[in-house]
């Protein structure tokens, strides 16, 4: 009887440890939400009651970037002009989702200590609204989620893609 209890307790403290020593993965890979009236920063950021949100898989151009498009074109020549496509980027999400209830899903955080999520106004999808009307690229090196969206957005030369522009990427390295 004694050698059962004992056999008991054992077992217990073993499930127990491994329980504890498992818990941050498991709880780390859990989808948590957080929603509320969305306050836009920049092209792939938000806040929501002070909680910063990064837009997961994309990547928008910074507000101080500058992009290039053609405004008038004849034969073998192209004028162009520059135009502040960060701050239209910012302009866009403004005012799709600026004041309205947003759902974001996340399950980590980034070096910036940023939610990494995907967010809905409704049912629409944010950060594939953002890639799909050019207004933000795939952010291929964390996620290929959105390269579809930013292929239709090539293909009909929706805003970034009218132009040509630096990669944010490359523009922020750049600075």
């Amino acid at each position: 009887m004694f050698l059962n209890r004992i056999k008991i307790f054992l077992l217990i403290s073993i499930c127990l440890i491994f329980f504890f020593l498992t818990y941050n993965d498991v709880k780390s890979e859990e989808i948590k939400f957080i929603s509320g009236i969305a306050k836009v920063t920049d092209g792939d950021t938000i806040k929501i009651d002070k909680k910063r949100i990064r837009l997961m898989g994309i990547d928008a151009p910074e507000k101080k970037q500058m992009c290039k498009k053609t405004w008038l074109s004849i034969s073998l020549i192209s004028f162009e002009k520059e135009y502040s496509c960060g701050q239209i980027s910012t302009d866009r999400l403004k005012n799709k989702i600026g004041g309205k209830f947003v759902i974001c899903n996340y399950t980590n955080k980034d070096r910036y200590k940023r939610y990494i999520a995907e967010c809905f106004l409704d049912r629409i999808n944010i950060n594939a609204w953002m890639v799909r009307t050019g207004q933000a690229v795939a952010y291929k090196k964390y996620s290929k989620k959105f390269v579809a969206q930013e292929n239709i957005a090539k293909k009909e030369k929706s805003g970034l893609w009218s132009g040509t522009f630096e990669m944010p990427w490359d523009w922020r390295k750049n600075r």
